[in-house]
């Protein structure tokens, strides 16, 4: 039986292309494949031949494959949901922590003793929503639930998150501000979820509470983040992901002390294709057995 091939375009990362070849397919160019690894932009996405059956993406957030209309029904496409969920949950830990611990008030503040003494919270105790509770909810739930919090994760379908204590669906958001301490989006960006942080929402959280975004920046209203954060409506927020990227370097998010912005880190661009590399080869092996394949993408649907 000849091996499956598989094209990795634009450029033949080495991480890539050694799972592929460790999972019996061969390189070839796109011309030739049945497979399309891509990890380049939209904007340079290449026609593809009939011969393709597969595209993979590297990416989970696919919006911007999704706007530029790529995607289509004459064959499999797969992102890469849940791929770096350890990398991005280990993120979202570490900016809640540093929030509540204010050890970024402490970088900038040294032995401030009185103010940070007065401002520093426990997660041990607290109740944290996640919302969009995937494949990052279910590694970031233990996570919190090892610090002793209590966990609600928001997910579309309501379906069982684990380490979570109470599973709620999106369309009881309304509901989950007012009852939880802190907050994590995980959630995909769509029409439905743009700045579903907004005045509303900041004004229902109590006014401890820190918002980390780990997701993406259009899930913020920042000018109505900024407003509340002066003004008191909440404790804090950290942001590993921003709209626009970056952030100008005027933007009053910067000026405040009660804000961590990470540059969009939680997964590191440098070590993605590594990290992809187990996940790819996996599918490789299910794609050329004739089995389901790993986060498969319905085209039409939010992602």
């Amino acid at each position: 039986m000849s091996s499956l091939p598989v094209a990795v375009e634009p450029n033949r990362d080495e991480h890539l292309v050694a799972a592929v070849e460790g999972a019996g397919g061969t390189i070839v160019g796109l011309d030739e494949a049945r497979v399309l690894v891509w990890i380049g932009p939209p904007a340079e996405f290449p026609e593809l031949p009939d011969a393709v059956e597969w595209v993979a993406l590297k990416t989970a957030g696919i919006e911007d494959f999704l706007d530029a209309g790529l995607l289509d029904n004459r064959r499999v496409w797969t992102n890469a949901a849940g791929f770096y969920a350890e990398n991005v949950a280990e993120h979202a830990l570490a900016l809640l922590l540093a929030g509540l611990r204010q050890i970024n008030t402490a970088v900038t503040r040294h032995w401030d003793k009185e103010r940070i003494d007065t401002s520093v919270r426990s997660l041990h105790g607290s109740t944290v929503a996640i919302i969009g509770a995937g494949g990052i909810g279910a590694s970031l739930g233990p996570r919190l639930k090892a610090c002793g919090a209590r966990v609600v994760a928001v997910n579309r379908s309501g379906r069982d998150v684990p380490g979570a204590d109470e599973v709620r669906r999106s369309s009881e958001l309304d509901s989950v501000w007012s009852s939880v301490d802190h907050v994590v989006l995980a959630a995909p960006s769509t029409a439905k979820t743009r700045h579903m942080i907004n005045a509303e929402t900041l004004a229902a959280l109590p006014s401890h509470a820190w918002v980390v975004s780990i997701a993406r920046g259009p899930l913020v209203d920042e000018e109505a983040l900024y407003r509340a954060l002066v003004d008191g409506e909440i404790a804090g927020a950290a942001l590993d992901v921003t709209d626009p990227e970056p952030p100008a370097e005027d933007h009053p998010l910067w000026s405040l002390p009660n804000v961590i912005i990470t540059p969009h880190v939680a997964n590191p661009a440098s070590g993605l294709t590594r990290e992809m590399a187990p996940w790819l080869a996996e599918n490789v092996r299910r794609f050329a057995a004739g089995e389901e394949l790993i986060s498969v993408v319905t085209p039409g649907r939010d992602y």
